[in-house]
């Protein structure tokens, strides 16, 4: 027989390893080719990994809850031939763990080979750095100050600091092989350069470190109340909302608009439309149109912040916030939405709405958004005040449809009328998008709404 390594795959370009959240087959069970074997979480999305060969599953080598390296070995299929194992994955063969049987960063001669990497910390602090919501996460559990942050080397895109990175800090300070710089308790006029020959010298126990090592209270509960463990999920969520909140100093602006016509226009066209597509008809697709154009006239909120950088994207990548019936959300994306007319918005936002419910989304269809739309409408809110998705720097918020009495303009005079309006709340980082650009842009959303033509074509 054929011994086949199965390995971690690539789900995306920005995500480098994954966790085993359960295995769907287990040791001597028949694995048909692209039958799922296991499911796996990023940091985006929940998805299943199927078999790229048919066989008997032999051994799987990582458990259920580890982390595990994009092109790691996972588990070994035996398949008819020789009994020599080969890599189900040309990327794994040359990767250096192809050997089934172990996981480089668990080989004992590896160790001192990292220890030596990732012992010498930075000459000079890197100041005004970015750093992702994980890294912070790590570095708050762990007590690790902005300062000590600003010392450690980061192998990422532009010096940034990598989950990698501040793993085997934490690490090789616990064993006491790296001692974090200290010269944030030191007089503000010491020199910055002499923070790492301070931080290689022998220390007493670290203020900061020590803090986090002391234990909350305990909370004492009635027979009152049900205590709940938040999901995986919810807690990704809980802590990207903490996160966006310190980042960004969020405003919001706030506009009335009158969407009569498309609240007609849509009732005359849904029925034709579902019988031709099998799909419904919403109204947010019209929204994200809106949006696009909105954008196209400025740019400068299709942006994101790096460090003391704006940097200026010129794909328009739309994020659609979809209610899980979990309860939680997701935030699939309509790539290039500048390049689609309505009927195409539609047909993408249905199809990644359907499979973000069932769970079938893929790292790529919830990757690089560059604006996100929140239909609270949807939940009958008239408004709201959505948080930014981090790294971008606005968020709209579209409100339920209300009919109101309204004046009415006409040749013969001014009519008081029945219209259909609705709020936008856009939310937008006062860092690089000031009250001027965050109002004229909602506001030219609105003039797009306002002008949609009864005669679309879809």
């Amino acid at each position: 027989m054929a011994l086949v390594e199965m390995v971690m795959p690539k789900m995306g370009e920005s995500i480098m390893e994954g966790t085993v959240l359960k295995w769907l087959k287990q040791v001597g069970d028949t694995i048909e080719q692209d039958e799922s074997v296991l499911e796996v979480a990023t940091d985006k999305v929940d998805t299943e990994v199927p078999a790229i060969q048919g066989g008997v599953l032999k051994e799987i080598l990582v458990q259920e809850g580890q982390v595990v390296a994009v092109g790691a070995t996972i588990a070994i299929i035996s398949t008819g031939g020789d009994d020599q194992p080969t890599s189900a994955a040309p990327a794994a063969a040359e990767a250096p763990a192809a050997t089934p049987t172990t996981q480089p960063a668990a080989h004992p001669a590896d160790a001192p080979q990292a220890t030596a990497q990732t012992s010498q910390l930075l000459e000079q602090p890197a100041s005004g750095r970015f750093y992702s919501p994980l890294v912070m996460n790590i570095a708050r559990e762990e007590g690790i100050s902005m300062q000590e942050l600003e010392y450690i080397p980061g192998t990422g895109k532009d010096g940034r600091v990598s989950k990698k990175d501040i793993l085997e800090f934490v690490a090789n300070r616990q064993s006491g092989s790296q001692t974090a710089p200290t010269n944030q308790q030191q007089p503000a006029a010491a020199p910055a350069q002499a923070a790492p020959t301070q931080a290689s010298a022998p220390q007493p126990a670290a203020a900061p470190a020590a803090a986090p090592s002391v234990p909350a209270p305990a909370q004492s509960y009635s027979g009152n109340v049900e205590i709940i463990e938040m999901d995986r999920m919810r807690k990704m969520i809980s802590q990207r909302m903490v996160d966006s909140k310190r980042i960004s100093p969020h405003v919001t602006s706030f506009v009335e608009a009158d969407v009569t016509n498309i609240v007609n226009w849509r009732n005359k066209t849904k029925d034709s439309y579902k019988k031709r597509e099998g799909e419904n008809l919403t109204f947010t697709p019209i929204f994200i149109e809106a949006i696009v154009k909105a954008i196209k006239d400025f740019p400068m909120i299709n942006v994101s912040v790096d460090g003391d950088k704006i940097i200026k994207k010129r794909d328009i990548n739309i994020g659609v916030a979809v209610a899980l019936p979990s309860g939680n959300l997701i935030v699939p994306v309509i790539h290039n939405a500048d390049q689609m007319n309505l009927n195409g918005i539609s047909k993408r936002l249905n199809d990644l709405a359907n499979r973000a419910r069932i769970n079938k989304l893929t790292p790529a269809d919830l990757a690089d958004p560059t604006y996100t739309v929140s239909n609270v409408g949807s939940f009958g809110n008239v408004m709201g005040t959505p948080i930014i998705m981090q790294p971008q720097v606005a968020i709209m918020a579209v409100g339920a449809i209300k009919k109101k009495p309204a004046v009415i303009e006409t040749p013969e005079g001014d009519l008081i009328g029945i219209r259909q309006f609705m709020f936008l709340s856009h939310s937008y980082d006062h860092r690089v998008v000031d009250g001027s650009l965050g109002g004229q842009f909602v506001r030219r959303v609105a003039d797009y709404l306002e002008a949609f033509d009864p005669n679309t074509a879809i």
